[in-house]
Formats: structure tokens, sequence, C-alpha cells
């Protein structure tokens, strides 16, 4: 087998990344504060969502054809640095208006994510993919690199691991990651969530931690897994509530931990998490049908910006493995993928047998 014609970033890693967590939170459940393993049921409803997805992207593997794909030519290379650099200011001014840095303090860290976050974290993802894509030069990946240091700052891990792993799946399909190179990329993006969430840790008021960055891992996977174990009795309960919220000014995350274990919590519930209190087996069906499909189109895009815009889907979906699908922002790359294929609805095919 030859190893370097291997598509490793093809959707199927979502699956492999899945299993992965599956293991890992498998494991922690032996070692941590939790009465018992991961039941039988939660193991199997997780390889029954990844059996639909395989089965959506197999079906576009398979069955769709792409002749070719438009680029978008108004987007200039001045003017995607220009909105990094924008980006990148207005994150800065986030930080001076908060008053500090929150990774060190879990009162600023709650109040981290306001409207000017969410305005420059995906600005800086989506002209930061961009730029790669379709201007690649070394120097933008110090704006990379600055921009995983700034917006780590918030404390949380996931901007860590958006800005430096769709990063590197970017890199990776224009064939600029030597050996070298991928290896220092990986163990970036390996420390930095390890440090990152060890210290968003350490820093919550009144919280002895006694475990180690390595156990945290374990610990976290463990604990959102069963926290998926709880939603499994409660399922089509909320009747589509998790989702309204996600597209309103509400709060998805605290509405489960709130709904699910009776107290005032922000939960991370899984991939599957959400969609199952929404709408029971039938809607995680659907979503990771939709999401097989959906990933295996913008796959088969990957040229040009397809290229950006495909890691940091990829890249985001991979996060939503712990965090869940309730990120408004996240869905707006979703939305911007959608935009991909109507921009490229003529040059898709079904193949003919």
């Amino acid at each position: 087998m030859n190893f370097k014609k291997i598509d490793y970033f093809q959707p199927f890693i979502l699956v492999v990344a899945i299993l992965a967590f599956l293991l890992i939170g498998y494991v922690g459940s032996f070692n941590y504060r939790f009465e018992n393993p991961l039941s039988l049921e939660v193991i199997l409803t997780i390889i029954f969502a990844c059996i639909i997805f395989t089965a959506g992207a197999l079906l576009v593997k398979f069955k769709i054809n792409v002749s070719q794909t438009k680029d978008v030519s108004f987007l200039s290379e001045k003017l995607l640095v220009a909105l990094v650099i924008i980006a990148l200011a207005l994150q800065t001014l986030n930080l001076v208006l908060i008053g500090g840095i929150p990774l060190f303090n879990s009162v600023l860290k709650s109040n981290a994510t306001t409207n000017i976050w969410r305005i420059a974290y995906p600005l800086f993802l989506i002209m930061m993919n961009i730029l790669l894509a379709k201007y690649y030069d070394r120097k933008y990946l110090l704006l990379v690199l600055l921009g995983a240091i700034i917006f780590g700052l918030n404390g949380y891990r996931t901007s860590v691991l958006g800005i430096l792993g769709s990063s590197f799946i970017t890199l990776y399909y224009l064939e600029k990651i030597s050996k070298k190179a991928g290896i220092i990329f990986i163990v970036a993006i390996v420390l930095g969530i390890m440090v990152i969430g060890y210290i968003a840790s350490q820093s919550i008021a009144n919280q002895n931690w006694t475990l180690n960055p390595l156990d945290l891992i374990f610990y976290r996977a463990a604990f959102t897994l069963e926290v998926f174990e709880k939603i499994i009795p409660l399922a089509a309960t909320t009747h589509g509530h998790v989702l309204s919220m996600v597209f309103s000014s509400g709060s998805p995350r605290t509405f489960i931990g709130e709904y699910v274990l009776k107290y005032t919590v922000c939960l991370t519930s899984t991939l599957f998490g959400p969609v199952y209190l929404d709408f029971g087996l039938i809607g995680l069906t659907i979503q990771m049908l939709f999401m097989g499909v959906f990933l295996g189109l913008i796959h088969k895009l990957k040229k040009g910006i397809g290229v950006g815009i495909y890691s940091m889907i990829l890249t985001h979906t991979l996060i939503w493995i712990e965090t869940g699908p309730t990120d408004i922002m996240i869905w707006f790359l979703y939305l911007i993928g959608l935009i991909l294929i109507i921009i490229n609805i003529k040059n898709i095919n079904l193949y003919k047998d």
C-alpha cells in the first residue's frame, strides 16, 4: 500500500475520530468519578450513527461526480490579508474591553464570548484559510500562529484547534506539509489543546483539580459521554427546543445542563446529544446522513477556495464530536459550504452506470 496516496482527511476521518473518542471515554469511565462504565446502549447508538454517516459519505463518493469547480475571483490577496488583520485587531480589542486574560480567570472567561469575538473568530478562520488556499506563502503561517495565540487567550481549546487544525488540513491538501513540518504542526496542536484546557481548568474558581493534562482528556471524554448516556432516556422530549436555541439568543448547552442534570451548568453533550434530545433516533439518523452527504460533496469541491472551506467545516465537525453542534457560528461555515455547492451545482452530476 502506498501511504503517500492515501487521503487522510477525507470525510471518513470523522468516523475514526468518533471511535477514538468513544474508546478514550470508555477507558475514562472506569477511572474517574463515574459509578459504572458506559452502557452498551451508548456504544451501539454511536456505532449506528457512524454507520449512517459512512453510508452518506459513500453514496457521494461512488454516485456523485464533479467535473470542475468555479473559483471566486473578487477575493484578492490584499483584501484577505486586511480582513485577517482586522479580525486579529478585533480580538485584541475584545481582550482589552474584557479587562484581562480569560485563560487565567474563569470569571473573565464566562464573559469572553462577546459579540466582538463572535465576529472576530469566524472572520479570522474563514479569511485565513482562504488566504492560504488561494495565495499560499510561508510568511502567512506567522498569522496562523499569532491567531492561535490571541484567540487562545480567550481560554477555549476549540478556538486553537479550529485555527491550527483547519490550517493544517488546508496545507495538507496544498501539499505544503513536509514530514518534519507535519510532526511539528501536530505536536503544536496537541500541546496547545492540552495546555489551554489544563490552564483553563485550573483557573476555575473553587475548583481543586487533581488531574494532570493527560488525565483531563480521559475525564472530559468520559464525562461528555456520560451526559449523552443520560440524554438517551430523554430522547425526543424537547421537541426541537435545543435546535431553536442554536439559532436564537439562548444558550443550548446551559439548557441541556439544566434539563439533563437539573442544575445550571454549561455542558458538552457529544455530536449526538442535542439532536437526540430534540428528535430521538430519527433525528440522529437524519443528522448523520446529512453530514455524510454534505462533507462528501464539499470534499469533492476542494479546489481553490474549496480547500479552505472543506478544511474549516471538517475541523469544526471533528470538534463537535465532544462539544455538540450547538454553535451558530459553525453552522455559518456549513452555510458557506452550501453556497459553494450552489455555485458549482451545474458541475455536480450523478455517475452513469
